[in-house]
């Protein structure tokens, strides 16, 4: 099993993807960060939904860093076939969702597979998955998920399946885009373009903060980039993190939902943006906190929703390990309160607050 520290975060400013060193995406939200997972293996086993594409004789990578100061992954495989290189990252949010992997030949002949393994709700929903022309879709109740790829697949033990041999300058790329059921399919980014955009909105945004000097420079930056990618970018919240679930202690009891944003930590994000000079991030915060205060007057408090106020459901996911909990986790569940007096509130677009009542 990954150690959580072992993943690497992707991201789009409204849902976000951990990639494991084994090149596995264990763990993924459609269309945003409060979503039903339907990639849970993160929680659970490979069963609860996986998206793998690594060389065919698998193990953990050789190397994988961040290319420049932008949130595009890249993964790499020494081998004895050769060597090859896995580019992982989510555009910046168009019309769709998408998940993004280029499978890049550096040296040799290396043989590949991919796994796409799509469990819906947790790893509860095995969709109905079919080919529809050049793509595959995957499809339960509400949620559609179309997989495009050059590369051969097929269908086997209720996995997505492809196996191919990559080369010095071969680029394979394979594109993931979630849809409403009911909608048309959407149409698919160019993953090559789609490159270009990711790396170039991520450097721009990087460049636009205090330039940063001294031994700490490198590290200081990647968090930013990482806060920001925490950023919900409708509202201007601020998630604690993008996973739930996972217990304070192994097989604990206290499996809890940090996909919110709240608001003592929220406050300490924005100090460590402001304090490098992005601005923009703190007014659109702010600009997301005055609209549920004006909400709730002549009562005030300091956790309401975005829309409106109202209260955080409380559920059980069972059925899965639960990061090896012997308890049942609580994908929807707002952090444990300490006094009667505490309110806690869900937003309707991903953010619960903690906050006394006034």
């Amino acid at each position: 099993m990954t150690r959580i520290e072992d993943y690497a975060l992707l991201g789009d400013l409204h849902t976000a993807a951990l990639v494991s060193t084994a090149g596995s995406v264990d763990w993924l939200c459609f269309p945003r960060f409060d979503s039903p997972a339907c990639f849970a293996a993160l929680l659970d086993t490979p069963d609860a939904g996986r998206w793998l594409i690594a060389p065919a004789a698998g193990g953990v990578c050789s190397s994988r860093r961040y290319r420049g100061d932008t949130l595009v992954l890249e993964t790499e495989w020494t081998t004895p076939e050769g060597r090859v290189r896995v580019i992982d990252f989510m555009p910046p949010r168009g019309h769709a969702p998408d998940v993004v992997r280029i499978v890049e030949g550096v040296s040799g002949a290396v043989p590949m597979r991919g796994e796409l393994r799509l469990r819906f709700d947790y790893g509860r929903v095995m969709p109905w998955v079919r080919r529809r022309g050049h793509r595959i879709e995957a499809v339960a109740g509400p949620d559609a998920v179309w997989l495009a790829t050059p590369a051969p697949t097929e269908g086997r033990e209720w996995t997505t399946v492809s196996e191919f041999t990559v080369r010095p300058g071969d680029r394979v790329p394979f594109v993931l885009t979630w849809a409403p059921s009911h909608r048309p399919a959407p149409t698919p980014v160019d993953a090559e373009e789609a490159l270009l955009d990711t790396v170039g909105f991520w450097e721009s945004w990087s460049s636009g903060g205090t330039h940063l000097t001294g031994r700490y420079a490198e590290p200081v930056r990647r968090s930013l980039i990482t806060l920001k990618a925490l950023t919900y970018a409708p509202t201007g919240g601020i998630i604690a993190a993008p996973t739930t679930s996972l217990p304070e202690q192994v097989g604990g009891p206290r499996n809890w939902d940090y996909r919110y944003c709240w608001l003592r930590d929220a406050s300490y994000t924005m100090q460590a943006l402001l304090a490098a000079g992005y601005d923009t991030e703190a007014k659109a915060w702010r600009s997301g906190c005055c609209g549920p205060s004006r909400a709730t007057r002549p009562r005030s408090r300091s956790c309401t929703g975005w829309t409106a106020p109202g209260a955080c459901p409380s559920w059980s996911c069972r059925g899965s390990a639960a990061s090896r909990s012997p308890r049942p986790s609580a994908p929807a569940t707002a952090r444990p309160t300490s006094s009667s007096s505490t309110c806690t509130a869900r937003c309707s677009t991903g953010c619960t607050w903690p906050g006394r009542a006034a």
